[in-house]
């Protein structure tokens, strides 16, 4: 009879328990389903506004065929036959992402290996310092500079030209990375290969290198999502045949207004690339980033 009371007098408190938890994990699914919708609305927004033309645009109106009926007048006016400007900027946005990419990023495994492996009179921390301020400066403090450089190596308007400026700004990233890679590779493994007769340089094409492929990887993808998305000096040293898609979205804003379906389009298009690139080297991304990141 005892035993009966003592659980009946339990009873309410372990109710009220599974209550508190039942609410407390409806309220954190509220939470990440209204964190995931603020995250998704600009996505959803621009496939939605793809779709419409100029006057629907300007309608708050989401769901197509009921609210409005969907047009690809916007897509067929950019990926047409006739889309040349499209095509040229596409063009030039992948050869200035792609060359600043190898640029930054042989430069940069070269020179994190370096810091990684010797010590320079200067200090090897006083260097690291200076790489990062590359990155503490705004970058519109160097515009004035760099078109000056580039006027006076004929290189105003050139894809060669947007590679150097891109490639500056990107190489911090990737000797970084690299060198805390190295930082954290055992010395033992080129040690042995010493041993066996190796050179410093054959000890790190064929020892180091292939090891650090993950960082590598790492470091490239970063050097071209900054490269890729970079505006700012290309609206000033590129305004006409080097001009990347950068420089096409933000051209939808006239006189007239923003043609809010084009930019809807033009932004679909700009991020297509680095989210497909980077869905295909995930694995080599997340595993280049961590490394060092925990030490046994």
């Amino acid at each position: 009879m005892a035993t009966t009371n003592k659980e009946a007098a339990l009873r309410p408190s372990h109710v009220t328990s599974i209550g508190q938890s039942r609410l407390t994990r409806i309220f954190i699914w509220a939470a990440v389903i209204a964190a995931v919708i603020w995250v998704l609305y600009p996505f959803i927004w621009a496939v939605i506004t793809s779709f419409k033309t100029q006057r629907e645009a300007l309608e708050p109106t989401i769901i197509p065929f009921l609210q409005f009926q969907p047009s690809l007048e916007n897509w067929s006016a950019e990926l047409g036959l006739g889309a040349r400007e499209t095509t040229l900027a596409l063009g030039n946005s992948i050869a200035i992402a792609v060359g600043a990419t190898i640029v930054a990023t042989v430069l940069g495994t070269l020179t994190g290996y370096a810091l990684a492996r010797f010590r320079f009179g200067i200090g090897n921390r006083n260097i690291v310092s200076w790489v990062l301020s590359q990155r503490f400066l705004p970058p519109v403090a160097t515009l004035i500079p760099f078109f000056l450089v580039l006027q006076r190596l004929q290189m105003i308007d050139t894809v060669p030209g947007l590679i150097v400026v891109n490639a500056t700004f990107t190489l911090p990233f990737a000797i970084l990375i690299m060198r805390d890679f190295f930082a954290d590779f055992p010395e033992e493994i080129e040690e042995a290969a010493l041993v066996d007769g190796a050179n410093p340089l054959q000890i790190f094409v064929r020892v180091a290198l292939p090891l650090a492929t993950p960082a590598i990887t790492a470091a490239a993808i970063i050097c071209f999502a900054f490269a890729w998305n970079e505006y700012l000096f290309a609206s000033v040293m590129a305004p006409k045949d080097a001009k990347p898609y950068t420089f096409l979205v933000a051209s939808t804003s006239t006189v007239r207004g923003v043609h809010f379906g084009y930019l809807a389009t033009r932004m679909l298009i700009a991020i297509t690339l680095p989210v497909v690139l980077s869905l295909f080297v995930q694995r080599y991304i997340v595993r280049g980033l961590s490394l060092g990141a925990v030490k046994g």
